[in-house]
């Protein structure tokens, strides 16, 4: 079923509820504006738990509302000025009162700048995630297996500049020093990239971590296997956004990853993500049947909590009292005003949701627990967890008494790169071999 009659069926069901208790008249549309890149498999995820989550709030309460919020999808075809456009024309032509998307953090400065400008909240996968938070788990790692110095490779970009502030600190704190520094074009050249990596491959380092998104990083680490840099001895660690779309990967590209670490929000398992799990599978194969199988990621459930906490915000600007009555349209409001009443409470939401407690503050996700695995063959094994009271740990804890703790015996069993369990020195420790001529010769140097 396509997009379209998605939406159609959902509202004319929702028509159909509201006239069978006389109350059709009292049913208010409002839109809110979804720019993503359809052509992806984060694209067509995303859509869908979009779709899903405002059938489920708005079936689940059945007549406790009148006004419901309508999506009006668009296609940045991973182009920041289509991206741009895209807002132009949804607040121009829909008035939409808020913007979900986009999903490439290039595109993201482009809308954000859109969407100030009238004062309109903007969720976006792109922008969410505090990039400070996930700088203790990693340095958590690095300490644990006692390595003094790591290189930095990151994507040149926005998004991948980012952390780079709360890693350096994060190293600070630890003792470890910040060998190299890189960063990485993605519309670099292959001879270019190649260029770059060997740079890297010249440190006597070989613990790096990486920050970059899909695209460039199945380039980057195809060019640091074919350089010999996916070997015993090598340490890699990537952060969550790429660990977080390893499912998306594909196979071949993570043949070129084996024994990398990840770290990425954890997201605790419950009735609720599981029968929603399982509802998003048939819903996804059924729309993209000859889409190869991809699995549910944070970032589609993260979008269901996050349009689930925007329709439940709406809900409370139309149950808020006015100066004499209660508004029960939403009428008394102008659209346009909508998006300025809806701004503080989005950028500030606390929701049980698919994800389990989903904080926003100051418009950043709040994790509380971050889950460390191990890419292993077409996928990644699960090896420990981290949280700020405790630590890392093999299992969830969240018991205050607990002393924090970096021991790596604590985590499960690790295959490094190259295929092995030996953990990575952290350097090149390559004897000097020197050579003694078996007959006498260059005294001079030998007597020296």
């Amino acid at each position: 079923m396509g997009n379209h009659h998605v939406i159609v069926l959902l509202f004319t069901m929702m028509m159909m509820m509201m006239a069978s208790n006389g109350v059709e008249n009292e049913l208010r549309e409002v839109g809110i504006g979804v720019i993503l890149d359809m052509d992806s498999n984060v694209g067509r995820s995303t859509r869908i738990c979009i779709l899903m989550a405002l059938e489920d709030f708005y079936g689940a309460r059945h007549n406790n509302f009148t006004t419901i919020i309508h999506p009006h999808f668009r296609d940045s075809k991973f182009d920041n000025f289509r991206a741009a456009s895209a807002a132009i024309d949804l607040r121009k032509n829909t008035q939409v009162i808020a913007f979900f998307g986009p999903q490439q953090s290039s595109q993201a400065h482009f809308v954000l700048d859109i969407a100030n400008t009238f004062k309109l909240p903007v969720i976006s996968p792109a922008t969410t995630q505090n990039s400070s938070t996930q700088a203790e788990p990693i340095a958590a790692l690095i300490k644990s297996f006692g390595w003094t110095e790591v290189v930095f490779v990151f994507e040149d970009t926005d998004f991948g500049r980012g952390p780079i502030p709360y890693l350096f600190d994060a190293m600070g704190n630890i003792g470890t020093r910040v060998k190299y520094c890189t960063l990485l074009s993605p519309s670099s050249s292959d001879n270019t990239l190649m260029e770059q990596v060997y740079k890297l491959k010249t440190t006597k380092t070989r613990v790096f971590v990486v920050h970059m998104l899909p695209a460039l990083a199945s380039r980057f680490f195809r060019k640091a296997y074919e350089l010999g840099m996916m070997a015993p001895g090598y340490a890699w660690i990537i952060t969550d956004v790429l660990t977080g779309f390893l499912s998306h990967l594909d196979p071949q590209d993570l043949d070129y990853m084996q024994g990398v670490l990840g770290v990425k929000p954890y997201i605790p398992p419950s009735n609720h993500l599981t029968s929603f799990e399982r509802k998003w599978r048939t819903r996804f194969h059924k729309e993209y049947p000859n889409m190869p199988r991809i699995e549910l990621d944070m970032f589609g459930i993260w979008s269901y909590d996050s349009i689930s906490a925007l329709a439940a915000a709406l809900q409370r600007i139309e149950n808020e009292p006015s100066t004499n009555t209660k508004i029960h349209d939403l009428a008394a409001i102008e659209i346009s005003q909508l998006g300025s009443k809806l701004l503080p409470l989005i950028q500030n939401t606390r929701i049980k949701g698919l994800s389990g407690d989903f904080h926003v503050v100051n418009g950043q996700l709040q994790t509380s627990a971050y889950q460390i695995v191990n890419v292993i063959g077409n996928g990644e094994k699960h090896i420990g967890f981290w949280n700020p009271m405790t630590g890392l740990s093999k299992q969830t804890r969240n018991n205050q008494k607990l002393d924090y703790t970096t021991s790596k015996d604590i985590l499960k069993a690790i295959i490094w790169p190259g295929d092995t369990p030996k953990i990575p020195e952290g350097w090149d420790n390559k004897k000097l071999r020197v050579g003694v001529p078996a007959l006498r010769g260059f005294v001079e140097f030998m007597e020296a």
